[in-house]
């Protein structure tokens, strides 16, 4: 059996879900989702990469690597199949499968969520709720879940054959 996460992950988990759930309805309350707000979205993401605080485009996917290469390495250990066979195939209960991802990039999560905050009250003088969830969630969670799997493959081919 896997070890159980600490209280202090789930805190920290269920603390960075419910700031996503907050953030994406208070986007939509106050700007809603019309073509000129998904425009501007989409023109202020392409944007940010070459700004200023771009070192964050770095620092959150190196971060959700180094998670992704600790549970890949477990899941290795324990035999398991990799992550995203898993979560695509339905062998395991998917509602679990990604509470593991928001445990293990709990962390993650809320440091991009301050991240971006600080971006937007520093370079676009103005708060876009939405545009900071999506991201937090393309440069943490969505690195985390392509990389978690190639690591456990990884894992398991410099291991040898199971026994």
């Amino acid at each position: 059996m896997a070890e159980a996460p600490s209280k202090s992950q789930v805190l920290v988990a269920r603390i960075a879900i419910t700031a996503i759930a907050i953030l994406i309805a208070l986007g939509l309350i106050l700007y809603g989702l019309s073509g000129e707000v998904q425009q501007r979205l989409w023109q202020d993401i392409f944007d940010r990469p070459g700004g200023p605080m771009s070192f964050r485009f770095v620092l959150q996917p190196i971060m959700a690597a180094i998670a992704a290469f600790h549970d890949g390495a477990k899941d290795a250990r324990l035999g398991r199949e990799p992550y995203m066979t898993r979560l695509l195939s339905g062998s395991g209960d998917r509602t679990d499968l990604l509470k593991e991802a928001v445990i293990s990039t709990g962390r993650i999560l809320l440091l991009g969520l301050v991240m971006d905050g600080i971006y937007q009250f520093t370079v676009l003088k103005t708060f876009y709720p939405g545009e900071m969830v999506i991201i937090t969630l393309a440069l943490a969670l969505v690195p985390y879940l392509l990389l978690r799997g190639l690591f456990s493959r990884l894992a398991r081919s410099r291991s040898g054959p199971a026994s």
